[in-house]
């Protein structure tokens, strides 16, 4: 079956095909009648991200800077919704420059093919080789037509050719037209995440190294023993006279005291 060409069939009744045309002179008259069939083929679909990191807001017009360093201006209506990781839903006034957007689009594509089998009852008014014939419609309308080459008719019962057809042969004409279509269908989502924290400072080579150590209860002071108190040295300039006289009281103190001892005895 050739796609998008109009092909042609005949049971008992004369079959000619014609162009788009055509068909849409026979929906016209008031002695046609159409049934339209749909036959869908096998879908394909294609997905394609987009990513970004938003660098300005105001209002509903954001500029993104896509993942190849170019900027993109979007105006992004109130109703749309992004999607944040806890599975929050922000509009377009949550953003804020920073927050990383990623938007998915699935493109769906569905081949499908139009059927339209027409019927119609008409009257030859004139025809023209090699291809060419005109029909009279009831009503008065006539329309001409182009017959693709090698089709047969059968009028009576018997094959014909468009050579055959005569002014005044009254018609009835069945024309099955095939038209290929394509359905798309886009679904689109969008993510948001929070900008990234600001970023920690490094340490360089000029900056000084320090090493926290593991902090320790410090050790108790000792405690100093109180040295003695020297003897208060005599100048070398006084006499040792004074030390004599000491020694002789002593001396004869001790005396008193020993006779005083023997006395207390006896």
């Amino acid at each position: 079956m050739n796609r998008g060409k109009p092909q042609t069939s005949i049971r008992h009744w004369l079959l000619f095909a014609a162009s788009a045309s055509f068909a849409f002179a026979l929906t016209a008259s008031a002695q046609v009648t159409s049934q339209t069939t749909t036959k869908h083929g096998q879908a394909t679909t294609e997905t394609q991200v987009q990513r970004g990191e938003v660098i300005y807001v105001a209002g509903n017009d954001v500029v993104i800077k896509m993942e190849d360093g170019s900027l993109k201006h979007v105006t992004v209506p109130d109703s749309a919704r992004a999607t944040t990781a806890d599975g929050r839903q922000v509009s377009v006034h949550d953003l804020q420059p920073g927050m990383k957007l990623e938007k998915t689009i699935v493109t769906t594509t569905t081949p499908k093919t139009v059927t339209t089998v027409i019927q119609a009852q008409g009257k030859v008014w004139h025809v023209t080789p090699p291809n060419h014939v005109i029909v009279s419609y009831p009503g008065g309308e006539n329309k001409e037509y182009k017959v693709p080459e090698g089709t047969k008719f059968m009028v009576d019962g018997q094959e014909k050719t468009v050579f055959d057809l005569r002014k005044g042969m009254n018609i009835s004409a069945t024309v099955i037209r095939e038209v290929p279509e394509t359905h798309i269908s886009r679904n689109t989502s969008v993510t948001a995440s929070a900008p990234p924290p600001p970023p920690t400072p490094p340490v360089t080579a000029a900056a000084p190294l320090l090493v926290e150590e593991k902090t320790t209860a410090p050790a108790p002071a000792p405690v100093e023993q109180a040295a003695a108190t020297p003897a208060p040295k005599l100048p070398k300039t006084a006499s040792e006279m004074p030390l004599i006289g000491l020694a002789g009281l002593l001396s004869l103190a001790a005396g008193f005291a020993a006779r005083a001892a023997r006395k207390f005895r006896t």
